[in-house]
Order: C-alpha cells, then structure tokens, then sequence
C-alpha cells in the first residue's frame, strides 16, 4: 500500500475549497477564509487507514497555470469542488477541469477523481441528478460527496472517500460499464482461490475459508457467519456452491459484491496480502525480500520448505502415484504467470517409466533451483503463496545459507546437504551418459532423449553413512579456453575419459594441470565406458600412474552400457569426497572407508520411499 496520499482540491473560484480544508482541520467553519490554504498534514495515526495524507489548496489568484499542472502531477487523488448552487461551476467539471486534468495526467495511469458539491447547506435539492450522468461518462470519477463547509456535513467522509480512492481504487478492480471485474482483477483472484484450495478440489471448504479469513482479516469466521456468506451465493449463483465449499465462481461473485457495494478495501486488504501491488502485478518486495548471501556460502532448503513442497505435491498428485503426470505439473503451475519448468528438467531429475517426475525427482529440482538461482526459488515460492501458507513473514524463511566453505575446512565437518560436481571430459568421453546414470538410466534409455531436451545438469540423493545428501552434477562444456568461476567452483571435480579412445585422457590431465592441480577442491578420475576394450592412452603416463603422482584415487571404471540400471557406488564415492575433502588419500585408497561410507546406503534408499508410501497411506 501506498506510504502516503495527496490529495489536490480543484474547481472555480468562490465554490469554497479553502473553506472545506479549514472547517476539516479547525472543526467550525472559518471567519475569515484567505485565497488559498497552506498544504497540510494529516498524520497517520489519526486517519481511518492509517498513513499520511496531504491535503493541496489550489487558487487561481494566486498561482499560475504552470504551478497548477505541476499539482496535478504530483496528486494521488483530485477533487473537483463545485457549488450546488452554482449551475456555471457544474458544467465547468465537464468542460474545463476534467479535460485540463486528463492532459496533464498520464494516460496510462489516469489520477482518479472526486466530485465535490459543496455549500449543501443553502439548497433544499441535491444536484445528484445533475451529476450522475458526469459519473458514468468518466469512468476515473470514484464518487461525488455532497457537504457543507459551513454546517461541517460529509467534511470528514469527503476526505476519506479521497484517501479511500488512492488506497482502494475502482479502476483497477471493475468495469461499471460491463458490471463486472477486470480481467486482471480475476486472474489474481484465481491465483488466490488455488493457493487457499488446500486441498485442491476446486471448493473452499469450512477450515480453508478460516485459514483465509484468519490470513487476511486476522480474525476467523463464526460458524453462523460462514453459513450466511455461502447463503448469499446460493442465492445468487446455482453453482457458487458445491458439496457445502465455495467454487471459484462463488469466490469471484463475492468480490464482485464487496465492489458493487462500495466495499473496495476488502478485496484490496486480500490482494495486497497474497503480494499484488496497485497495478494488480504481483509486488518486487514479495517475490523478492532480502536474503543476504555471502561470499563462499551456498543456499539450501530447510525443513519447513521440503514439508511445504511436500503439501503442494501430495496437493497435485491426484491419482497418488508418486509422480506428477504432464497434467498435475501444469495444473501445479497454474498459479504460475509462466511454465518455469520445461522439457530439460525430465532429464535433470529422476522420472519414473513413463517420464513423468518422481517425488523425489520432484523436490531433487526444487533443491537444485535453490543452490543455483536462490532468486528464483524465492519468485517461485512467492507464486505458490509460501510465506502465506507456512504463515511465514517471507519466502526467505525457508532458505538456510550455509556457513563458509573455509569454515567447514577448519572445522573438518560440514552441515551443508547440497554438494556440487563439475563434470569435466573431451566431447564424447561419456559425459552425459555419467550424469543420466545417476538418474537410474543405462544406455539404451538414454538414446531415446532428443537433443533440444538434453540437459547439463543432473541431481539425486545418495547416503553417506547413513545421511541422505543431495550430490549435483554439472556438465561443463569441453571448450578449454573458456572455463568461467561457475566451472571450477565446486565441491569435488570428477575427469572423466573414454577408456577406448587413445587421445581421450589427455584432455583430463591438462584440465587437472592448469585448474586443480594446486587447488584444495578433490578430483575423481572417472574411466568411462569400460564396457569397451580398453586402449593404451597417447600421454606421457597411464591414467593410474598420473593419479598416483597427484595423489589422487585409481581410476573408478565405469558403464552405462547395462542392461538395469547403473551402479550408484560411484556417486556414494564422490559424495563422500565432496563431505570430506580433507581425508588423505591413504584413506580414499582403503576399501574399508567406501564400506563405511556407503553401508546403509541401499537400505536407506529402500527405507526411505517405503516411508514415503506410508504417509502417502496415512493422508
């Protein structure tokens, strides 16, 4: 909402302006009435909605037309003041005052207007008949307040309806002519009936209108009361009512309601709380609070966002399947003004046979949106009305930013559950056949992915002793001149070779020299498609001697070339290198700490969709 209000009073000399403004702030009409008041201030805390608001005199004796326009600029609400006794000054509002206001406004964001008849207190009639065909030819005119300076009538509500008009405007929400709601006013509506559909049947049931009324009024609805609004719409709508919840229609039509019946501050109270600005346009500040990130850190998801993820996919998992159908994600982003997520992320994340993404594929992207564009994941979170439904002051509260990276060094242990992997090799080592396996995908599956759908990123869950990690993996493109910070920062490097092509390791070996050789950050040597027939490399040593003289692991031999799915071991390796980046090489050589490290590792991957399937029992 706005911060403040001008309120600039305009109209023919001798209609009582001046007046009007003294009699407000004095509360007795004045003796002595000079040509033009000084600007005041109405502080915040005495005014109905609670922010200052500034009233503007305007006088033709004392200021020029330059200085009128510049007033006219600058105010949030004009009104137009005439004498109700006084016929010239009426058809000056049409003639003079409302085309001298449009051009000097912009049309874009027409300045709504008020129409005032002041001096009610020397006529028995009321010029309403007058004006009421002015009010439905300009569609910016709010409203028209009949007052009298001199006895103090409508003083105050003129003044309101003022401030009411730049706090709550019409325009925005309602066409009179059509007698209906903007378009605009409907989509955001929408958006906001989905996101209070807990349940997503289509209906506001009892509890779901509370948590509404609680969310936006801070205060519930009395059981007698909820009745009496479904009534209203039963009334007036055959299907505004379904299965004792209110439709969507039902939903709109009360809004529509609130509007037509002059009630615009509470649809406005609605829409600025789930985020839409003047323009009905979802606001910066709510899409994007502040989230301060420093150097070295990494941004996660905490536990109430995964419960909160978690609610949203049960909420769109119709058939309860444990994967999302093309139709549920659409219907997921509904709430969306885009589709954020497109064909690539079938193949980032793990589906199930018919490619539709897994729960576990499902909340894999969300953390992988988190730890590469937390800006992102905060719009996103901000569409699916987060802070709302977490009853969270922002989206920035479900976001953990992890410590320094030379903390966890020092401290030889890290809390971070994200770990990331740059993927390096020559076109064709097998790159992208490594990233797919670790989606569960051996060769054949991942011929039958077309080109524009590739990705170059892939994420999944792996254990290490016993804790389930989330392991990232970065395909980085083989130009060796043109490696950004984004490809060398990571956790742990894996160089991955053709083990059937003698000049694939070279490219391995030079990266490793001129990028990681001094650096603190692991590499794993990958010897890929080991299916193959292995060749002698065309380097000045073997892959194992290069390794031992860095003191890096063996080769880890590798396929995809299998008829099930790949063998994870590897990933269990590099996630435990990426956690432990300290541990001497002795110690990576030694077959007892891979036991260590991945003993549970099955278990906990079985374990952990079994308890999945026991909540997706228990809702």
């Amino acid at each position: 909402m706005r911060k403040d209000v001008r309120i600039l009073l305009v109209g023919e000399p001798k209609v009582g302006k001046t007046s009007l403004i003294m009699s407000l702030v004095s509360e007795e009409f004045p003796d002595v009435v000079p040509y033009r008041a000084e600007e005041i201030t109405i502080p915040a805390d005495v005014t109905p909605e609670r922010v200052p608001t500034h009233i503007v005199d305007y006088s033709e004796a004392e200021q020029t037309d330059e200085q009128l326009f510049q007033e006219i600029s600058k105010a949030n609400v004009i009104c137009i003041v005439y004498a109700v006794n006084n016929k010239k000054s009426i058809e000056k509002v049409t003639s003079h005052w409302i085309p001298l206001i449009t051009e000097n406004t912009d049309k874009d964001s027409r300045v709504p207007l008020i129409l005032v008849g002041n001096k009610s207190d020397l006529v028995e009639h009321s010029s309403m008949e007058t004006i009421l065909p002015i009010m439905n030819q300009y569609s910016e005119i709010e409203t028209c307040v009949e007052c009298s300076a001199k006895n103090l009538k409508n003083i105050s509500e003129l003044f309101y309806y003022a401030q009411k008009a730049v706090l709550h405007p019409t325009g925005p929400l309602y066409c009179p002519e059509k007698k209906d709601m903007k378009p605009l006013c409907v989509k955001a509506l929408t958006r906001i009936f989905k996101v209070s559909d807990l349940d997503n049947d289509g209906n506001l049931n009892d509890n779901e209108l509370n948590f509404f009324q609680r969310t936006c009024f801070n205060t519930p609805l009395e059981p007698q009361a909820l009745e009496d609004v479904k009534n209203v719409v039963r009334k007036n709508l055959i299907d505004g009512v379904c299965d004792n919840g209110l439709t969507l229609k039902g939903f709109l039509f009360l809004h529509t309601l609130f509007i037509q019946r002059g009630r615009h501050e509470t649809t406005w109270t609605v829409l600025r709380r789930f985020g839409y600005d003047d323009d009905l346009e979802l606001n910066q500040d709510y899409l994007f609070p502040p989230l301060k990130i420093p150097p070295d850190c990494t941004t996660e998801l905490n536990h109430n966002a995964y419960l909160f993820l978690q609610s949203v996919f049960d909420k769109h998992d119709k058939d309860r399947d444990c994967a999302l159908s093309p139709e549920e994600l659409r219907d997921l982003f509904d709430v969306f003004p885009y589709m954020p997520w497109g064909p690539d992320v079938n193949n980032t994340v793990c589906t199930n046979d018919q490619g539709w993404i897994t729960y576990q594929g499902y909340l894999s992207q969300w953390t992988l949106t988190t730890y590469l564009d937390v800006q992102r994941c905060l719009e996103y979170f901000g569409y699916l009305g987060y802070s709302i439904i977490a009853e969270q002051e922002s989206q920035a509260a479900g976001i953990t930013v992890t410590r320094d990276k030379k903390i966890d060094l020092q401290k030889k242990q890290t809390q971070r559950s994200v770990f990331r992997c740059n993927v390096f090799g020559d076109i064709g080592s097998g790159k992208s056949g490594f990233l797919q396996a670790f989606l569960g995908r051996n060769l054949m599956r991942q011929k039958t992915i077309k080109e524009e759908h590739r990705s170059y990123y892939a994420i999944n869950t792996t254990y290490v002793y016993g804790q389930e990690k989330y392991l990232l993996l970065h395909e980085v493109f083989p130009d060796f001149d043109y490696l950004s910070d984004s490809d060398l920062a990571c956790d742990i490097v894996c160089l991955v070779y053709d083990v059937s092509n003698p000049y694939s390791f070279e490219y391995c070996a030079k990266v490793f020299k001129q990028y990681f050789m001094d650096s603190k950050t692991p590499c794993m040597m990958i010897a890929a498609k080991s299916d193959l027939p292995e060749v002698k490399q065309m380097y000045g040593c073997s892959p194992l001697e290069f390794c031992r003289r860095h003191k890096m692991p063996p080769p880890q031999s590798f396929t995809c070339n299998a008829a099930s799915a790949p063998n994870r071991d590897i990933y269990t390796k590099l996630t435990t290198m990426a956690m432990y980046p300290h541990v001497s090489q002795a110690d990576l050589k030694s077959s007892t700490f891979w036991l260590r490290a991945s003993v549970g590792a099955t278990v906990f991957a079985v374990l952990g969709f079994a308890m999945y399937r026991v909540l997706l029992k228990t809702r």
